[in-house]
């Protein structure tokens, strides 16, 4: 990429930025590894199960710990970059996310493995808003932006199936703590890289506001966990209702918060745009759709077509390998088509896709019946990230990128929670129900019915983005041109 006319300190001091090519790879090298290590225990967790003695039910809680600390600390990360500066609150984030992995690699017992993991998710709830807002101040909107962006959609949308071909490679070659261990080297790498490169942005003056930082956490982690309770015992349980009953009530309080007080966590002013309201409930409800494919297609190809951890993880290339081809292609496109139409055309790829997967059965097979839905998903994921995280960050004020950039990565990560908790929930309740007695039919009955929940969301997303793109308006007959009148000719009479 070439050099852009500002850089980080622009906003604050008009420095240029420094390297700005590897500033972009440091950001990228981080956003990699905290979305990464949402997935890269799936694969392992039969291997953790055996190890640390953890139980059907709790085994859960090794990816949901993660989730709920990462989705629900995102707000407060993002807040902490506009008070005490960006480049330090990146460089404390990744230095916990790197402790954190060294101690869940090296964790005896169960409960010491979630403690990392929740420690894992507040290390990268911190740096991930920082991340995205120091790439917003580096690169000027326009095509360097959206190139940038470009590299950015990549590994987030990415990320998670990378993490389940690491995972099982890992898994297979080493140990599953390896998958913890590995973020160690790259963690202390970057906090060295990012000091060197890296230029501080001037801290914000005003206060912190706690009661919005603590009621926005609580309620996000309440709805969240009582999503993923559901799946274990059911939506009429007290638990799962003081849950859900205390995650509005938070959020509400939240919003009113908001409302009153002269530095909120997250201005409300965000929402205004409709167009940006509509992107971040898009990037929900896709990342949702995503995150339930992975974590039920990694069980499907285990437990039904009975592929070995690395082969489960190998599976997922073709799909990684189409998101990075779009990576690079999308970015140019948007320059000259709409992108509005490529988040559609997308969408009708991911939702054929999630189609395809819902008639899966017992003697499907991977080349047949697997690889064609996954390059519905990796062509149509691609077309939809690029241009929809460009919306959500468009014309926002340098003053607010913090909080935009934090919401970004809350709805990224609170929609793969609640999309994966809603799907387990259907998933446990078609298994209990199932007719069929053989464990092997019984797990396809309930990928089956989460498939078809993953649906339900897919065409969710479809109608957001018909709805955002008013795709109607681009079949209007343009009013034809009318020449403008010449003027006069006026002659010189003395000629």
């Amino acid at each position: 990429m070439s050099a852009p006319t500002s850089g980080p300190a622009a906003a604050a001091t008009g420095t240029p930025a420094r390297r700005p090519g590897v500033v972009l790879a440091v950001i990228l090298i981080t956003q990699l590894m905290v979305i990464l290590d949402g997935t890269v225990v799936n694969i392992a967790m039969p291997k953790i199960q055996h190890a640390l003695d953890f139980s059907p039910s709790s085994l859960s809680w090794v990816q949901n710990a993660y989730a709920l600390a990462f989705g629900g600390l995102l707000l407060l990360g993002a807040r902490a970059g506009d008070l005490l500066g960006r480049r330090r609150v990146f460089v404390t984030g990744v230095a916990v996310f790197t402790l954190a992995s060294l101690l869940g690699g090296l964790a005896p017992n169960a409960e010491l493995l979630l403690a990392a993991r929740v420690l894992q998710g507040i290390g990268g709830a911190i740096a991930a808003p920082a991340a995205l807002t120091l790439l917003m101040l580096t690169y000027r909107e326009g095509p360097e932006r959206m190139k940038a962006l470009g590299y950015y959609s990549l590994v987030s949308s990415g990320g998670g199936s990378v993490g389940l071909v690491l995972g099982g490679m890992l898994t297979d070659w080493v140990s599953w703590r390896w998958g913890l261990f590995i973020n160690v080297p790259i963690g202390i790498g970057l906090v060295i890289a990012a000091r060197q490169v890296l230029t501080e942005t001037e801290p914000e003056t005003g206060r912190f506001d706690v009661a919005g930082a603590l009621t926005s956490t609580l309620g996000i982690t309440s709805l969240v966990y009582g999503f993923i309770r559901v799946a274990e015992v059911g939506w009429t349980s007290a638990e799962v209702l003081a849950a859900f009953a205390a995650g509005v009530v938070l959020l509400v309080s939240f919003v009113l918060i908001e409302r009153r007080v002269s530095h909120p966590i997250v201005p409300l002013r965000l929402f205004r745009s409709a167009d940006r309201s509509a992107s971040y409930l898009t990037m929900l409800l896709v990342v949702g759709t995503m995150f339930g494919m992975f974590f039920f297609l990694t069980q499907y190809l285990q437990g039904v077509l009975e592929l070995s951890p690395l082969a489960a993880g190998l599976a997922f290339l073709p799909l990684t390998g189409l998101l990075f081809a779009a990576s690079r292609i999308v970015p140019k496109l948007v320059a000259r088509i709409d992108g509005g139409k490529l988040m559609l055309t997308g969408s009708v790829l991911v939702t054929a896709g999630t189609v395809w997967l819902t008639q899966l059965d017992a003697r499907s097979t991977y080349l047949a019946d697997v690889v064609g839905p996954m390059l519905l998903f990796g062509l149509g994921a691609g077309m939809i990230f690029i241009p929809l995280v460009g919306r959500a960050i468009s014309g926002v004020a340098p003053e607010d990128s913090g909080a935009a950039s934090g919401m970004l990565n809350v709805v990224q990560q609170v929609g793969g929670a609640l999309g994966l908790g809603i799907l387990v929930t259907i998933f446990g309740t078609a298994s209990r129900n199932t007719t069929e007695v053989a464990p092997r039919e019984i797990l396809t009955d309930g990928v089956h019915a989460a498939f078809v929940g993953a649906l339900v969301y897919a065409v969710l997303s479809l109608t957001m983005i018909i709805l955002s793109v008013r795709p109607w308006t681009w079949f209007r007959r343009r009013p034809a041109l009318v020449e403008p009148t010449p003027e006069p000719v006026v002659v010189d009479s003395h000629i």
